[in-house]
């Protein structure tokens, strides 16, 4: 409102001033799929890469011991690196494709879309989906343990189990639980910084 003073009488006149606006819903699911997507297929073209290096490796070496036993280091830091880089990427599609929002907002919706990928990736291992996403994986895994066992297949049921080898199984699952909750966290953390850097402020 303001005051205009004409001789003795004072007009109250309104004024026009320019809302705030805010989103009402700050979960966007339309960017956050659309990150989803862009998360996987980041992923699926990363794996690719690195599966067509490690499998190139193993066939121009001549001491398969020492490179397979290598290459399985380097699969398992290629895997974390990759997943990192696509969530990273997901996450700031999903805050450039949700339009202006703040901070807390893209923080938001980089989680959710860290835990869309992480439900969506266990239920196609869960189900036995391997497909397009684990096809290059399984059949890099599959040449290294051939080349371990020198060419031979190893039965991998073994129906006798001494007390060693439970141990042994178990730490390793100890092991394997442990990457799976770090590498998750980072996974969380990646996500949620691409969608910071890919947050645009609102206008006022």
């Amino acid at each position: 409102m303001s005051y205009t003073n004409r001789g003795e009488d004072v007009i109250l006149e309104p004024t026009a001033s320019s809302p705030i606006v805010d989103y009402h819903d700050r979960v966007r699911w339309g960017p956050i799929i659309a990150g989803l997507v862009t998360a996987l297929a980041t992923q699926l073209v990363l794996s690719a890469i690195g599966a067509a290096i490690g499998l190139s490796n193993i066939g121009g070496s001549s001491a398969p011991g020492s490179t397979a036993g290598n290459l399985g280091s380097a699969v398992g830091i290629w895997s974390i690196i990759s997943l990192l880089i696509s969530l990273f990427v997901g996450g700031w599609i999903t805050s450039r494709a949700s339009g202006p929002m703040n901070r807390s907002t893209a923080l938001l919706n980089g989680a959710i879309l860290w835990a869309a990928t992480l439900a969506l990736g266990s239920w196609l291992l869960a189900s036995g989906v391997s497909g397009a996403f684990g096809i290059a994986a399984s059949n890099a895994g599959e040449a290294i343990n051939q080349v371990q066992q020198g060419g031979v297949n190893v039965p991998n049921k073994a129906p006798n189990i001494d007390n060693q080898q439970a141990r042994d199984i178990a730490s390793n699952a100890a092991k394997v639980g442990w990457s799976f909750a770090f590498g998750s966290l980072l996974g969380l953390v990646a996500s949620m910084i691409g969608a910071s850097t890919g947050a645009r402020t609102p206008r006022h």
